[in-house]
């Protein structure tokens, strides 16, 4: 196939895939890993802009806990992808749809399962700024570094009631993709437990311990009771891991 040179506009290509729901114009890279491995799960996909060269796309799938990344080129209407080449866009996606088995050059075989909408809820949680001053004269825009983080994860100090004994003792808990586990200290690197919330059903305030700031997670062994330093940070708590459930309930 021929190459395409930069004559061919992308314009006409952007407003062609806004019809395909898993198609993310403008995410880099780095956001669609955060993204996938984040919020998605082995075998699901998105359809993004290429930052490197005109009218690519990239084809980026979780495969367990790594993102793939595979070329598509678009050329007079075309569309290449692996060794095959469609002749419209439809064609292309009916081709996803019934041969969603991929094998990389380093022999990973990765399923296209769930396409991943590019119309998702984020975690409504902001801080108010309360700070914000100078810690050191002289720095540029430049010398800041960006990172990539994960989205919808959350660290930090809870107060965790025992299961047999009800005693109440201080942990360091994270929160990654759809697990909560916590350790006995922040130093540790091996966690006392890890908590799936796909088997959670509830996430609630809780007035019933004599402690204030509290609030549970319910399984169906057992129902977890937390409390935080304060109730802002319950309150921040609560809310990302009932964003968390949502997501799970909706099979992203």
């Amino acid at each position: 196939m021929s190459s395409c040179g930069s004559t061919h506009s992308t314009e006409g290509v952007t407003d062609e895939l806004d019809s395909v729901s898993w198609y993310h114009y403008g995410l880099s890279r780095h956001a669609a890993e955060a993204l996938l491995l984040s919020n998605g799960c082995d075998g699901s996909f998105l359809l993004r802009t290429s930052q490197h060269e005109a009218n690519c796309f990239a084809l980026s799938v979780r495969a367990k806990d790594s993102v793939k990344h595979f070329t598509v080129k678009r050329c007079s209407g075309r569309y290449a992808f692996g060794f095959s080449s469609f002749p419209s866009l439809q064609d292309f996606m009916c081709h996803i749809a019934n041969q969603p088995l991929l094998g990389s050059e380093t022999g990973h075989l990765i399923v296209l399962k769930f396409p991943y909408p590019r119309w998702v809820e984020e975690p409504p949680i902001y801080e108010s700024v309360c700070v914000h001053t100078a810690i050191q004269s002289g720095r540029q825009h430049s010398d800041l570094t960006p990172v990539a983080t994960a989205l919808g994860t959350k660290e930090g100090y809870l107060v965790k009631q025992g299961s047999i004994i009800k005693s109440w003792k201080q942990r360091w808990f994270t929160l990654s993709r759809n697990q909560l586990k916590y350790f006995k200290d922040k130093m540790f690197m091996e966690p006392i437990r890890t908590l799936d919330l796909t088997a959670c059903s509830a996430v609630q305030f809780d007035y019933s311990r004599e402690r204030i700031n509290c609030f549970c997670l319910v399984f169906p062994e057992r129902t977890f009771y937390l409390c935080a330093k304060s109730g802002a940070e319950a309150d921040e708590w609560i809310r990302i891991l009932r964003w968390k459930l949502s997501q799970i309930r909706r099979g992203r």
